[in-house]
This record gives C-alpha cells, structure tokens and sequence, in this order.
C-alpha cells in the first residue's frame, strides 16, 4: 500500500511512502547528565519515586512496548496536541491534506498521543504511511505525559536505555533516522552497524549533530546520506533567533523572578541563538556585553550596539552569565570561582558541556535544591550562584518552544525524510547535504497564512531580468 504526496515543487514530485517505512528518532537537544553523588543538601521530589523502567504499564489496546513515567495521563497529553493543532499555527496538517486518499495509516510501535507539539510531527508521519519509533534527548524538558521512551529526570544510564530500547526490538528495522544531536546515530554504529545496510538516510537538526556527520564523512565512515536541516533559513530564524529571542527571558523569569533592567549580563556566542538572547535582554534594559571567536559574528555584535570582551574581563561584575556556543568549557570552574554572591549562570547553547558543571561537585561546595530546575551552589564562604537545569538547555529545560516555532522545524523535518527516502538511487551520496532551498521557501509559504500575509509574484518579465523561476527557488542553496 502506498500514500502519494503531491508537493508544488518539482524537487519532491509525487513522493510515495511504502507500507513499512520505519522512522526511528530522537527528538529535541543532545543532553548528557553526569550521574555523581551529590552532598546531603542536595534534594529533589517526585510524585512517584519509581522508575518507570521497573513499572509494567499497558496502554488502552493492551500495548506495553513503551516506558514513560504515567500512562494514566494519556487523557492531558491528548488535550495538549490539540492545543498545538489549534487554528493556523501547526503547518503539518497541510502535508495531511495534500496527501493523496484514501490516506493509508501504518501500524505504529507506540503509546497512544500521550502529549505536546512534536507529537504531532510523530502523527503526521504515521499518518503519511511511516512507523515510528521515539526517544527524547532531553531529560528536562520531556513532559511525563510525552514521547514512547522517556520521562522527565532520566539518569545517565535511563537515556542510553530508553535509546537502546528504541533501536533493539525484535522484528522491526529503521530505514531512516531523525537525529537531533547525533546521539542516536552515534549509538547505532556502535552497537548496531548492521542496522544502516537497510537505512536509507540521516536527517539531523542540531549544531552538535551536523558537526558530528560532517566528521563522520570527513573520515571516510558516513555509510549513508544525511540532510543537514540546522543549517535551512527556517529552522534558523525561528528555532534559533525568533525563538529564543522569546524565551530566554521566559526561562530566566520562570526560574529566578529576576528584573532585567539595569542588570549587566555576558552572552556568550554571538551566532543565531546569541543574537536573539542579545537582543530580548538589550530590549528589557540590560546592559549586555558579548564574547565571540568568529571576527565576522563579533563585528556583528559591535554594529548592534554591544561591547565584545573576552570573559575573564567581565566575569566579577556581571549578574548572569548566558552561554549559546554549542563548543565545551566555555565557563569552567576558574571563572565560576570568580563569579559575584548571586550570579545566574545558564545555558541556551545545544550541548550541556558548554557549562563545567561537574567541576562543581567536589565537597567542599555544597549543592541546595530550591525549586524545580534552580540550584544554588554555595563556596566555603558563604559566595553562592544559581545555575539553572544543571547546565542544560535553558528553554526546553524551564520553558516552553512556541507551538508555532515546533511547526516550521518538524515540518522542515518531514520534509527532508521524504525528499531522502523517495530520491532516485544516485542522487544522494554517502555525504552531508542542504535541505534544498525550494523546500525551504515552501516551509515558509506554508506559514505565511498564519499573519494573513500575501506574497508579491514576479512578472514574466521581472523573471526573466532576475534569471529567476517565477515560482522559486529565489536564493541560491547555500543562501543562510
């Protein structure tokens, strides 16, 4: 059984997804957590102390291959994809729609909807004909009601299990991989290199997972395609700058009740995600100082009214101190030492190495639990400061991504799986690729309705001066 997908592009044509189109995926950013002990100060509460690895739980149709924290709330997490179905702000369904009928919906190896906006992405898939399989990277910002296997605060040992129980399943092979920080791939060529005999594509839409497969191909081992979406404009813009522009003064307000005005912060990395934070906590009345390495992003900041200044020459003075560069030791513990009583440190980069944070567990400094994702550190003299989600991604970890901002990244997702799962033997070889610039721009047009706006058309003449087709692409592929 097939499912016809008629794009208006010709890049796509008629895709069609076999019966048996296996997507194995792990969703949202590449965490690790060091699984150390803590002083005795150190506390946590859970309504339920069990892990869920120990529970047998079933689902309504008497399905038990799933592990999340409660299946009880299954009814919440159902309300919830509503929510992020709502009205115009999730693009997916238009992929739904213009899906050719009878559309063909393929037997899923999956709890029922359990929660928020990118489960609409998984059922999108299903419903476009794939079976899909879920982990989530992220150890905070899984919601308990969310995903197939995960739940929110898994140890070291439950992140690599959940992917584990993802990947080795009798009878059941992926033939595409949606990474997000490259750890599922990683974990499939070392434990499972025989999978990618039957895998027919990679698509990866992390800073850390890109650079990853750009290493795996560089040394010769990417043994197959893989379609770089972190780098497309849409996911861009609004993943990284419009989206966090939002929310990292969502995750610090949530967080530490602080006020912006007056306070004298340091961001770290002035790329897409640098300028969003920049620009929300300038726009708040926060005096802001920016470092970078890269002299074109650096004279960026300089031109938008920022002062560049290597850490170690603010570090005394500053209140918070945000990290956004996706590199490792970007603060460690010489700066954390030098930092004032009440310094905020967080991170909005994608890797949770950005912070030193196992640096800080040594006895003589304590830790102090204060509310859910806060930490107070406390130095032998009373010095302390706050760190948030243990150095873990700010806004997944203590806010929410905009409904509207998970449409444009899941659909720009979908998009790639399809093109690299129907494309023609040849087309794509065992290396990195773009997301092709015509997929791009149809992402956005997907979006443009939701502010009822109207795009101007080319003239056949206007065309013809541009050497442009009417109907796009209108940048070239490697336009950023």
């Amino acid at each position: 059984v097939f499912v016809a997908l008629e794009f208006p592009f010709p890049a796509m044509g008629a895709a069609l997804l076999q019966d048996g189109l296996c997507i194995l995926f792990v969703y949202f950013e590449h965490v690790r957590k060091t699984n150390l002990l803590l002083p005795a100060s150190y506390t946590d509460s859970s309504d339920d102390e069990t892990s869920p690895r120990d529970k047998q739980q079933k689902n309504s149709k008497g399905n038990g291959d799933f592990c999340i924290k409660n299946i009880k709330q299954a009814d919440f997490g159902r309300r919830e994809i509503e929510i992020a179905e709502q009205g115009k702000h999730s693009r997916l369904s238009s992929l739904r729609i213009q899906s050719s009928e009878p559309r063909y919906h393929c037997k899923q190896k999956k709890t029922p909807p359990l929660s928020s906006s990118p489960q609409v992405l998984m059922e999108t898939l299903s419903a476009l004909g794939a079976q899909c399989r879920w982990a989530a990277c992220n150890i905070y910002s899984t919601q308990n009601e969310t995903r197939v296997f995960a739940w929110k605060g898994e140890s070291e040992d439950d992140f690599w299990w959940c992917i584990d129980r993802c990947v080795n399943v009798e009878g059941w092979q992926p033939n595409m991989i949606l990474d997000d920080g490259g750890d599922l791939t990683h974990w499939i060529y070392k434990k499972y290199p025989n999978m990618f005999k039957k895998i027919k594509g990679i698509v990866e839409e992390s800073v850390t997972g890109v650079h990853r497969l750009y290493q795996l191909s560089k040394a010769g081992k990417l043994c197959v395609p893989a379609m770089n979406v972190n780098d497309s404009v849409t996911k861009q813009k609004f993943d990284n700058l419009y989206c966090c522009r939002e929310s990292i003064l969502d995750g610090l307000k949530r967080t530490t009740d602080v006020m912006f005005g007056g306070k004298q912060v340091v961001v770290c990395g002035y790329g897409e995600v640098g300028k969003g934070c920049c620009a929300a906590l300038k726009a708040m009345g926060s005096i802001v100082y920016v470092t970078e390495i890269d002299p074109i992003c650096a004279l960026q900041a300089c031109m938008d009214g920022f002062r560049l200044v290597k850490l170690n020459e603010v570090i005394r003075q500053v209140d918070i101190v945000i990290t956004c560069t996706g590199n490792k030791n970007v603060v460690v513990r010489e700066n954390l030492d030098r930092m004032k009583n009440g310094c905020i440190v967080c991170n909005m980069g994608h890797s949770n190495t950005e912070i030193d944070v196992a640096s800080l567990r040594t006895p003589e400094l304590t830790w102090e639990r204060v509310r859910s994702q806060v930490d107070h550190v406390i130095w032998p003299d009373g010095k302390r400061i706050v760190l948030l989600a243990e150095g873990r991604l700010l806004n997944l970890s203590c806010s929410t991504v905009p409904t509207f901002v998970l449409s444009i990244t899941a659909t720009t997702q979908a998009l790639a799986l399809i093109e690299l799962y129907n494309a023609p033997e040849g087309r794509y070889k065992q290396d990195v690729y773009l997301l092709p610039k015509k997929m791009d721009e149809y992402v956005a047009s997907l979006h443009l309705p939701t502010f009822d706006a109207h795009l101007t058309e080319l003239t056949d003449e206007q065309a013809k001066y541009l050497g442009l087709n009417k109907n796009g692409p209108f940048k070239p592929n490697y336009y950023r």
